[in-house]
């Protein structure tokens, strides 16, 4: 007897339509799975039969082949236990009719029955959302993101048990409904950039950064604050709309960093990998391209602290995605292309033991070291930076003195919330992704940066005593169009130009 049942493949951040077709016949007992399954697949024969008796169901004595079609779509992930057991089942007579028929199944099998969450549950509804599927059976701990798409019907399981009964008598089951929670919008609970004593020009930059997306690298001492501002940056970004707010969370469901029962991720992420990250590791990789870090900081920050001790070959694959905000991974098989418009902050030391230019303490590096230690960040790759600032040593007097004073992330928020709202309104009708002056590009540069005459000059010579390229060149002009944005200008004037090359490193 043979029976199919509807469940998903990932191929990359895409999920692929995927038939269970399972077969029983006469025969040696056995169970084979074919169709191009990795070993977690293979493995799933164990779990399945072993879950099936456990769960009080006969399993069949007999010859059982199991083919995950497509076959040229290599099925990655325990997620097909359940869409497997469920075809043993039918296929031996437990289940009748074509009851699986118009239904989509994704769940990993525990060997006492229980249902495990899986990766990449949002992008299977949203494969089964297109294939015209609105019912779809997942373990209770992805129901929330499952209910992401709209129309779906979602049922939420925990044993197989369950899943057959929902599956015998649907009218018995009512769909799972997220519960009720607050959705005002707001800067979400985090580090407050309050907490930060001085660094006012680091602050600035800051702000610049988050209202024009613009990259940041920090330079200064051991302690000065770098790793605290950086930090503080996610809070000052505007919140996420429903479209980036699902790209992130399809990213993070496919990586499998969803906790249990989270929905839709409405914080931007902050990651921050260690200095001894591969390339791989960093960009994506693997035999089946998985997301890297900087998929996973799509729509928010990522921060490389200690930047110069990064491996030379990981810091140069950061060249095409910081300019393209795109990477592809190349496979025989397949070619994989991930999302990774991020904003990068990188921090630095100003020499090898941090205490170049101290006022207080004494910097024994010798100039070929320090130089060494400054050649590690390639010119082509600094190009790409727009904004740098130097960060001084905080003297610890001021360390004891109540700042009340300071600046609250609320309020440099507001500020870059109102810039990023003449942004949107500037370029609208573009992508959503590309409203930001930090994703100009060639002629929209000029077009939308209508410098004044002092200020043209002073570009003009600026690029002839600093020998700026056309990408520093260009970059200076981004960086002055979201200095005029904070400032409530629909021009450039020279003084909007005159800061943002203070933020040039050269």
């Amino acid at each position: 007897m043979l029976a199919r049942v509807r469940t998903a493949a990932l191929a990359g951040l895409e999920a692929v339509l995927v038939f269970a077709e399972v077969d029983v016949a006469d025969g040696l007992p056995g169970l084979t799975i074919v169709g191009l399954p990795d070993i977690t697949v293979r493995e799933s024969r164990d779990r399945v039969r072993t879950a099936i008796r456990n769960s009080g169901f006969d399993y069949p004595p007999t010859r059982i082949t199991v083919n995950l079609a497509p076959a040229d779509v290599r099925k990655v992930g325990a997620g097909f236990d359940l869409p497997i057991a469920l075809g043993v089942l039918a296929a031996g007579g437990a289940l009748t009719g074509r009851v699986l028929d118009d239904v989509l199944v994704v769940g990993e099998l525990s060997l006492d029955g229980g249902i495990q969450a899986a990766r990449g549950v949002l992008p299977a509804v949203v494969a089964a959302h297109r294939g015209g599927i609105r019912r779809v059976i997942v373990p209770t701990a992805n129901a929330a993101e499952a209910a992401i798409v709209p129309d779906a019907a979602v049922v939420a399981v925990d044993t197989l048990d369950q899943v057959v009964a929902a599956i015998r008598d649907p009218a018995s089951v009512t769909a799972w409904t997220p519960p009720v929670v607050d959705t005002a919008s707001g800067a979400t609970a985090g580090p407050d950039l309050a907490d930060v004593d001085g660094q006012p020009l680091a602050r600035r930059a800051l702000e610049i950064a988050a209202a024009g997306g613009h990259h940041l690298l920090l330079s200064g001492p051991p302690g000065c604050g770098k790793t605290m501002l950086a930090r503080r940056l996610p809070g000052l970004l505007p919140e996420l709309d429903l479209d980036a707010a699902i790209d992130v969370t399809a990213i993070h469901s496919v990586a499998g960093l969803l906790a249990p029962g989270t929905g839709l991720l409405r914080t931007r992420p902050f990651r921050a990998p260690h200095h001894t990250i591969s390339d791989a590791a960093l960009v994506g990789g693997g035999s089946v391209p998985r997301p890297g870090e900087i998929t996973l900081a799509h729509h928010g920050v990522l921060f490389l602290d200690e930047l110069p001790e990064f491996t030379r070959r990981a810091l140069e694959v950061l060249r095409q995605p910081l300019e393209e905000g795109t990477v592809s991974i190349a496979r025989a098989a397949r070619t994989a292309t991930f999302p990774a418009r991020f904003q990068l902050v990188a921090a630095m030391n100003p020499c090898p033991c941090g205490f170049a230019g101290h006022p207080r303490r004494v910097c024994r590096c010798t100039p070929a070291a320090a130089q060494q230690y400054a050649a590690r960040l390639s010119g082509p790759l600094r190009d790409r930076i727009d904004l740098s600032a130097d960060l001084p040593a905080v003297p610890v007097a001021a360390l004891t003195v109540d700042q009340g004073h300071q600046e609250t992330t609320a309020q440099v928020r507001a500020r870059v919330v109102e810039a990023r709202a003449r942004q949107a309104s500037r370029y609208a009708g573009r992508d959503a992704r590309s409203r930001v002056n930090g994703a100009l590009t060639g002629r929209d540069i000029r077009r939308q940066c209508a410098l004044t005459a002092a200020a043209r000059r002073l570009v003009t010579q600026a690029a002839d005593r600093l020998g700026l390229s056309a990408r520093a060149h260009d970059r200076v002009l981004r960086v002055a169009r979201t200095i005029a944005d904070l400032d409530g200008r629909d021009g450039v004037s020279e003084v909007h130009v005159a800061e943002a090359l203070q933020f040039r490193g050269f």
